[in-house]
């Protein structure tokens, strides 16, 4: 090797932690890229396939209605797990402040509580 890629290697082994740090913000940031495109794309897919797909094993409208419904649930809730989980991430490793931890303890507690209800709804209605 030549004295340049010497220098390479030994400045990213002598500021590992750096480096670390930087590897970990960019794989939360990547996972955080996908929660986001997965929603969207659901929602693109979900919609097209709701108002664009006529299909004949639908008996109804609110048959299909509800499996647009429940497709952009699961979507939804995968897509904000992986928010939660790049956020937790970037808490743990990078900024592990009190306020960082109960801030992101206050969202998921948040979160919790509406998928409470809404199962509540759903039981109820």
């Amino acid at each position: 090797m030549d004295d340049k890629s010497d220098d390479m290697i030994s400045g990213i082994l002598n500021g590992s932690d750096e480096f670390i740090l930087l590897f970990i913000d960019i794989i939360s940031r990547i996972i955080e890229m996908f929660a986001v495109l997965l929603i969207f794309g659901s929602v693109v897919r979900g919609s097209a396939r709701y108002f664009l797909v006529k299909d004949p094993h639908d008996k109804d409208d609110i048959q299909k209605f509800s499996g647009f419904r429940q497709y952009l649930g699961q979507c939804l809730l995968l897509g904000l797990e992986l928010l939660i989980a790049a956020d937790v991430i970037r808490t743990v490793a990078l900024d592990l402040t009190l306020e960082r931890v109960a801030g992101l303890g206050s969202v998921v507690r948040l979160i919790h509580l509406g998928f409470r209800f809404s199962k509540l709804g759903r039981l109820s209605g």
